[in-house]
């Protein structure tokens, strides 16, 4: 079995670092990262807790594929309570953190307490300490990462880390990996600042081993590589455009939200896409997008690696944004892009490259300068509360404002508590285009009726990565389903939430269910851990885990009334889509709600009842 069987537990108040046996009953039955981490974080966490408190926890966690052979296993999430939403947080990232801090002989940490004076955690296969982080405090995530791997002198050291955006209280703020790889959502950094700890370096050289059935493991691995190769969309698709292949597809569905919703078009989508990252610009001839990257031990190689014109208003002083660095991903582009109007892609690259360098979520980010954008061609806010003239499209807005956003500074203090706060304190709550207080990413709700219902019913707030059905909506994959149409998608959208949450605990990457289903996570979780993990089990186990996630949400004041969508998504007279295939549709989320309650064995008022938490041993 390839869990490594120890996690350590941090007392920052107190300075103690201890290791703990993990506890092999509930990693048989959650698995591991998001399952397993949020199994230990609900079990000693009082759901009322305030989330910026020192009796708030945040924890890191492995999966038992994490850092193994199996494609994409470099997989590590966060889990805390957000305070960006008050509800569970639990945010994934890639990179090669994960593997790493696997392969020094750990499954997680727990973090409690607050730390008197900022320190980092230093973990060297079995040496764990705390040591002062004094002056990496106002450091971004870059400048801690260079100056941890120059102190330590291990140019292999793994770093995960928070920038000003974190110790500053930006509500969103991430926790950055390897430079530009992020737990991205729901304010994981900013509770890394409340407690003082600036950072997590690892060095691990231990591998991971314990594989239950080599032979069968390796097998499995090696036919699921084959699938993946093979498959248009992660062989061929994502390697050669990166997530951005789906600025184009998704314009063309009438399902790209524009201008903070106003719009599900972006007649600028060709300006800001794959398309146009791989196409020589006009200034200097040379294109936007250098080479693609993986993670580690993947095989599908989404990541993106830009250059930006180093003529652009936005870098012509800064020499430090020229060189080659992590690309846009298209929810990053939409967000800083259509989301605002702007079809400025070197504008876009310098507002992400802003996000990465002090650890910030551009979807939460961008949707709320695109409420912004509203609320000031509405009259409501003025050039002199925001800074600048900001009406929607104008790229000098969103670099001024990604600035002073990532630095704390005048407006983007208010743009750093999200577009909910935002929107109610100008008077205009309705505005805010989020459930549960988290901004909704690239899709509309209206023109994709599946994903709109995954907004509404997502465990942290509007996400699209809780349960993806615009791989079935809108690419087919597994079967295709018509994005228009609301019957059939509390089924369909309950299916891929438990799916999802099986393949989040494992380790390994959710891109992977392009190709993937739970038959070929199957055979390879049989190999390294437990033959009992058939499709059945890992379903139920994935079942589990989301209910596990409500009953949190429930304790924690959520009810029924909180799985909305704003108005604009809702109500035709106010928000029906104006162009393209969905033109005149809203969301139907009034009838397919009650059915997605039934569906998943819950009552009327979206509480699991207690025949469906006797079957799922909760």
């Amino acid at each position: 079995m390839t869990w490594a069987g120890k996690i350590l537990r941090v007392n920052l108040s107190k300075g103690t670092v201890t290791s703990e046996p993990l506890n092999m009953q509930w990693a048989r039955d959650y698995i591991g990262s998001r399952g397993l981490g949020t199994k230990y974080f609900t079990n000693e966490v009082d759901a009322k807790v305030d989330p910026l408190s020192a009796d708030n926890k945040i924890i890191w966690a492995t999966g038992p594929l994490t850092g193994t052979m199996a494609s994409t296993g470099g997989r590590y999430t966060v889990i805390t309570k957000g305070p960006l939403t008050g509800a569970i947080a639990c945010s994934n990232s890639g990179g090669y953190w994960g593997a790493e801090f696997k392969m020094a002989g750990w499954d997680m940490i727990i973090f409690e307490g607050k730390s008197p004076k900022p320190v980092y955690l230093y973990v060297n296969d079995d040496v764990a300490e705390l040591r002062d982080a004094g002056h990496l405090w106002g450091q971004s995530v870059w400048n801690t990462e260079a100056t941890l791997k120059k102190e330590l002198q291990d140019p292999l050291t793994r770093i995960s880390s928070i920038g000003k955006a974190g110790e500053n209280g930006v509500l969103y703020a991430a926790v950055v990996n390897d430079l530009h790889r992020a737990a991205g959502r729901s304010g994981v950094g900013t509770v890394m600042g409340s407690k003082n700890l600036k950072a997590i370096a690892v060095r691990g050289t231990k591998g991971v081993g314990n594989i239950r059935d080599p032979k069968a493991f390796f097998e499995a691995v090696k036919v699921s590589k084959k699938v993946l190769a093979d498959n248009a969309v992660t062989g061929t698709g994502l390697p050669a455009m990166g997530t951005q292949v789906l600025m184009s597809v998704i314009n063309e569905v009438g399902g790209l939200p524009t201008r903070n919703h106003q719009d599900s078009q972006f007649e600028g989508a060709k300006d800001i896409g794959a398309e146009a990252m791989a196409k020589p610009r006009e200034t200097d001839g040379k294109k936007h997008l250098v080479t693609n990257q993986a993670c580690f031990g993947c095989t599908i190689a989404c990541g993106r690696i830009s250059k930006m014109d180093e003529t652009h208003f936005t870098i012509e002083t800064k020499p430090q944004y020229r060189g080659a660095n992590g690309g846009l991903e298209y929810e990053a582009a939409w967000a800083l892009g259509a989301a605002n109007g702007v079809n400025d892609l070197e504008c876009l690259q310098y507002a992400n490259l802003l996000c990465n360098e002090e650890g910030i979520d551009p979807i939460s980010f961008g949707a709320t300068i695109g409420a912004v954008m509203e609320l000031y061609e509405m009259g409501v806010l003025t050039k002199e509360q925001v800074g600048i003239e900001a009406n929607f499209g104008s790229a000098r807005a969103l670099a001024f404002l990604a600035e002073e956003t990532v630095n704390g500074r005048g407006f983007g203090k208010e743009i750093g508590q999200g577009s909910k706060r935002l929107t109610a304190k100008y008077g205009h709550p309705e505005l805010s285009m989020s459930s549960k207080g988290q901004e909704f990413p690239a899709y509309d709700g209206r023109a994709i009726q599946g994903i709109g219902l995954a907004y509404a019913t997502s465990n942290r707030g509007g996400c699209h990565l809780r349960g993806y059905t615009i791989a079935s909506e809108v690419l087919g994959i597994p079967v295709k389903t018509d994005p228009l149409e609301h019957e059939g998608k509390p089924e369909l959208v309950k299916a891929f939430q438990d799916a999802t949450a099986a393949f989040d605990s494992s380790g390994l990457c959710i891109f992977t269910t392009f190709a993937w289903g739970l038959q070929d996570l199957a055979p390879q979780m049989q190999g390294a851990c437990n033959e009992e993990y058939t499709v059945e089990e890992l379903a139920k186990i994935g079942e589990r885990i989301w209910n596990m996630e409500r009953e949190f949400n429930n304790r924690a004041g959520f009810t029924s009334k909180d799985d909305s969508l704003p108005k604009r998504l809702t109500d035709a007279s106010v928000g029906a889509v104006k162009t393209g295939p969905a033109k005149g549709k809203v969301n139907m989320l009034a009838e397919m709600l009650p059915k997605y309650y039934a569906v998943r064995g819950w009552d009327a008022e979206g509480r699991p009842t207690a025949e469906t938490k006797a079957r799922l041993g909760l």
